[in-house]
C-alpha cells in the first residue's frame, strides 16, 4: 500500500509540473512533456501449486535470456513424463510390428500350431466312426457316441481356428490395421510432449535477459498457480513515461521523433514515441469548460534509442520535447 501511495504522489507531482509549465509558457507546446524513465517488467507466474524447492537468483542479480531463475518441485509430473514416455514407446513398438509384419518364428509357430488341430481332428473323427459302428451293433451306448460327436466337433473348431490365425499371418496387417496403429503411436506422442512441457514449466526461465526485480516467495512456499514469482526488468534501454499536454495530443501519433532530457545529465538522447493513451488522465473533457480542457493530460511512452541509453536507471526524471514537424495531424 506504501508503494502504491508513493506512484500516486509522483504522477501528481508530476502532472502538477505539466500544468504549471503549460500556463506558464505563451504556447502549450512549448512545454516539454515531464514523467520518469521506466523499464518494461516482467511479472513470471508460477504454473503449478507445487513447492518452490530451488531459487536461483537476488534480487539485483543481472541474468541472461533463459537463465533458470526459480524451480518448482519436479518430481510429480517427472512420473507422469515416465508414464506417457512408457506409453509413447509401447505404440512404437506395436506399430514396428506392424509395419514390418509378423516374424517367421510366429509363421512358424501358427503352422504347427494348424498341424496339431489338424491331428486332433483326425483322431476325433477316427474315434467317432470307431463308436458309431459299436452304437449299431448295440455294443457301446448312445449317450458315449453323443460325448465323441462334440468332441468331434470342437477339434473340427480349432482345426478352422488354426487355419484362420496362419492364414492372417501370412497376408499381413491390413491398410485399417497400419492406420489404427498410427494413430495410437501419434496419440501417445502428443501425450508425450504434453507432459513434458507441464514438466518444463516447473523450471521458472527469464524469457529475456534482464534485471531480478523482485522475488515474492521464499524456498519450501507453495505459490498458487497464476501468482508472481519472479518479478524481471527487461534489459533494453528504457523508456520515458511522460504526460503530455492537451494542446500537444493532437500534434503528435505513435512514430512521432523527440528529444529526452535525463535529469542530472547534459547528454541528450534520441526517441520515438511508442503508445499514447486515448483517454484524459484526469476529468472527462465532456465534464469541463474549453478553459479547464487546456488543463487535461495524456500518459505516454517514449522509446529512447541509442546503446548509451541502455545503460540509464529506472526512476529518473526526465523532459521530452517532441518534434511536431510532420506530425500536424495527429492520431
Amino acid at each position: 500500500m506504501r508503494s502504491a501511495k508513493v506512484h500516486r504522489g509522483v504522477g501528481a507531482c508530476l502532472l502538477g509540473w505539466v500544468l504549471l509549465s503549460a500556463g506558464c509558457s505563451s504556447d502549450p507546446t512549448d512545454a516539454p512533456a515531464v514523467g520518469t524513465l521506466e523499464r518494461d517488467r516482467l511479472e513470471l507466474v508460477a504454473e503449478s501449486d507445487d513447492p518452490i524447492v530451488e531459487i536461483a537468483v537476488q534480487v539485483g542479480e543481472v541474468v541472461g535470456a533463459d537463465a533458470l531463475l526459480v524451480r518448482l518441485d519436479p518430481r510429480s509430473l517427472d512420473a507422469r513424463v515416465a508414464q506417457a514416455r512408457a506409453r509413447r514407446d509401447e505404440a512404437a513398438a506395436r506399430r514396428a510390428e506392424a509395419t514390418r509384419g509378423p516374424r517367421a518364428e510366429r509363421i512358424e509357430e501358427a503352422r504347427a500350431l494348424l498341424e496339431g488341430a489338424r491331428s486332433a481332428a483326425r483322431t476325433a473323427a477316427r474315434e467317432l466312426e470307431r463308436v458309431t459302428a459299436l452304437v449299431e451293433g448295440k455294443v457301446a451306448s448312445r449317450s458315449r457316441l453323443d460325448v465323441l460327436r462334440a468332441e468331434a466337433d470342437t477339434a473340427h473348431a480349432r482345426r478352422e481356428q488354426a487355419r484362420a490365425a496362419l492364414d492372417a499371418l501370412l497376408v499381413g496387417s491390413t491398410v485399417e490395421e497400419l492406420d489404427q496403429v498410427q494413430s495410437a503411436w501419434a496419440a501417445a506422442e502428443a501425450g508425450l510432449v504434453e507432459a513434458q512441457v507441464h514438466r518444463d514449466r516447473l523450471d521458472v526461465r527469464a524469457p529475456v535477459a534482464g534485471q531480478v526485480d523482485a522475488l515474492p516467495f521464499e524456498l519450501g512456499e507453495r505459490p498458487r498457480p497464476g501468482t508472481t514469482v519472479v518479478v524481471l526488468l527487461a534489459d533494453r534501454a528504457p523508456y520515458a513515461r511522460v504526460h503530455v499536454p492537451e494542446a500537444m495530443r493532437v500534434r503528435i501519433a505513435p512514430g512521432a521523433a523527440a528529444v529526452v532530457e535525463v535529469e542530472g545529465l547534459e547528454e541528450t538522447f534520441r526517441g520515438r514515441l511508442r503508445e499514447i493513451s486515448h483517454e484524459a488522465a484526469f476529468t472527462p473533457y465532456y465534464a469541463l469548460t474549453r478553459h479547464d480542457r487546456g488543463r487535461l493530460s495524456y500518459l505516454a511512452e517514449v522509446e529512447l534509442e541509442g546503446e548509451s541509453a541502455r545503460k540509464l536507471p529506472s526512476g529518473v526524471p526526465v523532459e521530452v520535447r517532441f518534434e511536431l514537424d510532420g506530425h500536424a495531424d495527429g492520431d
